[in-house]
């Protein structure tokens, strides 16, 4: 995908790519894991293709062809899709994403993530090096990274799981790491309580948990 614009890539260009595992992990007691996955996916993608002025991707973090066409039915037509290394599943995304001047890769399991926090990390990368949302659990639900990668976040290849606290000890300079307003990822029954039902979207999510 790196020649998608050859020598004429905007430097400009913006790139948000959900980031979903091969397999499920956690879901609601009586929810299959693999139906709770594809759903959290598929309400999270669907924040990020209503974004202005970015190009949306998807990728599948240590998946094979198969599990990359089964996320890649869950978008519009002519999103790209590809599989990345599951060690370092952010900064392989990033890569793959093509020329661009910044990209955000962003956890599956914010359905109801609210877009307006994805163009704070975007703006937050005029200055800093990487640009992260934290979660109210400790880990990471986006990551936002400025092209082209610093060389310290090339030796530490941050993840979704990586602590805010180890970005700030590793950080050259003062500025190079910036922190926008947390949300919350659905990885336990506890998280359930923090979705909005009077809130529009999350809709495969929402069908999910309503049944019986």
């Amino acid at each position: 995908m790196s020649d998608w614009y050859g020598d004429q890539a905007p430097v400009d260009r913006r790139v948000v790519v959900l980031v979903a595992p091969a397999r499920g992990t956690w879901a609601p007691p009586g929810r299959d894991s693999e139906a709770w996955r594809l759903a959290l996916a598929e309400d999270t993608y669907e924040v990020l293709a209503a974004l202005d002025q970015v190009d949306v991707a998807v990728a599948v973090s240590g998946g094979d062809d198969n599990a990359v066409a089964e996320l890649s039915a869950l978008t519009w037509p002519g999103t790209p899709a590809y599989a990345v290394d599951a060690e370092r599943p952010v900064l392989h995304a990033v890569e793959l994403a093509g020329p661009a001047a910044a990209v955000v890769a962003v956890s599956h399991d914010v359905p109801d993530l609210p877009g307006l926090l994805i163009g704070k990390l975007f703006r937050a990368l005029s200055h800093a090096d990487i640009a992260v949302t934290p979660a109210e659990d400790g880990s990471l639900a986006a990551i936002g990274v400025k092209l082209p990668v610093a060389g310290w976040l090339t030796d530490l290849a941050p993840t979704f799981d990586t602590p805010l606290a180890v970005l700030e000890s590793r950080k050259p300079r003062r500025h190079a790491v910036a922190t926008g307003p947390g949300w919350h990822r659905l990885r336990s029954n506890a998280d359930l309580a923090r979705l909005d039902p009077g809130l529009e979207g999350w809709d495969a999510t929402r069908s999910i948990l309503r049944r019986a």
